[in-house]
């Protein structure tokens, strides 16, 4: 265990921390000149660094594999450029956009889907007058529903520009529902203030936050204090995990970490199959393995604690589901493997 009190930023901070060998350095240094980095006190403190497989470790620290890129690998794997009518907005579904207004975070994962468009050198964070035209593109745009604020990792902002946006949706009609995307309750949960806190209670529009953690080590009691905090300011939360080769690809790991949302009163929501961003060939699983993962998943969880697997389609065609189907014509599969006939209830 390491016990820092500063963001670890450079290859030679990682050395200093004892988190990679010296000898991996330079290529390391290399890595994060073309990917940013950045672990925090609260990550840092987690890893194992005597276990060359350490699941915090493999999310969090670079890895030479990150400078190959596979063919079929894309700068914008999910399509967000294709779907911007305006800077910062990125409109898929008729209902909802993302407002990316920050780009940069307080961890950078090495399997990113934005990875080339995050960072401290990205042009990502928005100036005040395209945040104004990101505002004026929703409100001029009545069956927008939903803004789901992301970036980057928006809870980077002070309470005080959090407030700040939130009465700028608020006087938005249309908008019921804000909706923000956010690691900080696991990976800095000293930021989950009494102040950030009221700042998101203090909507007009109902507010959501969708936690992103990917193994139940993250959850650590300071974490789950940060969660308490937000739900008990009426915040109902739901969580975001990707499926990650070495990091949660096995069924036990996959059950403790939804008791462990369900167990913290966050709801398990999407279980994302990986996307194709440079460099993360391996992390990423067959849709095959997640789907026998999601079946073993059913036979030990409650519907409570079962996410949604999904696949953002390449190309910025949409996000659907692709886990297991248990029915096939007339025969439907029960969650331990036996066969049934359908028989009429299934009939339209």
């Amino acid at each position: 265990m390491t016990h820092l009190r500063q963001t670890l930023r450079t290859a030679t901070d990682l050395v200093d921390a004892g988190l990679v060998p010296a000898s991996a350095e330079e290529e390391l240094a290399q890595v994060a000149a073309r990917y940013a980095v950045a672990i925090t006190p609260a990550m840092a403190e987690l890893i194992d660094a005597k276990d060359p497989a350490d699941p915090i470790a493999r999310q969090f620290v670079p890895d030479v594999r990150e400078l190959d890129s596979a063919p079929e690998e894309r700068a914008d794997p999910i399509g967000d450029r294709v779907k911007s009518p305006v800077r910062g907005i990125v409109h898929r579904y008729p209902d909802r956009v993302l407002l990316k207004i920050v780009g940069v975070c307080p961890v950078y994962c090495r399997f990113c889907f934005r990875r080339e468009m995050v960072g401290p050198a990205a042009e990502a964070n928005l100036t005040q007058e395209e945040i104004d035209a990101a505002l004026a593109y929703v409100r001029a745009n009545p069956g927008i529903w939903e803004v789901i604020l992301t970036g980057g990792d928006p809870f980077v902002m002070s309470p005080r520009r959090i407030a700040e946006i939130t009465r700028a949706l608020d006087a938005i009609g249309h908008v019921k529902i804000v909706r923000w995307h956010t690691r900080v309750p696991v990976v800095a949960p000293e930021r989950v203030t009494a102040d950030l806190v009221g700042a998101l209670a203090a909507s007009r529009a109902t507010v959501y936050v969708a936690l992103h953690a990917n193994h139940p080590r993250e959850l650590t009691a300071a974490a789950r204090g940060a969660i308490a905090r937000l739900v008990g300011a009426g915040i109902p939360i739901v969580s975001q995990t990707v499926l990650l080769r070495g990091v949660n690809d096995d069924v036990d790991t996959l059950e403790a970490l939804m008791r462990a949302f369900v167990e913290a009163r966050v709801k398990p929501y999407y279980l994302h199959h990986g996307d194709l961003a440079p460099g993360t060939a391996h992390f990423r699983t067959t849709l095959a393995e997640g789907q026998a993962l999601m079946h073993a998943l059913r036979q030990r969880v409650s519907g409570l604690a079962m996410p949604t697997y999904v696949l953002d389609i390449p190309g910025g065609h949409g996000k659907v589901p692709v886990g297991p189907v248990y029915l096939d014509g007339d025969a439907i599969a029960d969650p331990h493997g036996g066969v049934h006939r359908a028989d009429g209830a299934c009939a339209p």
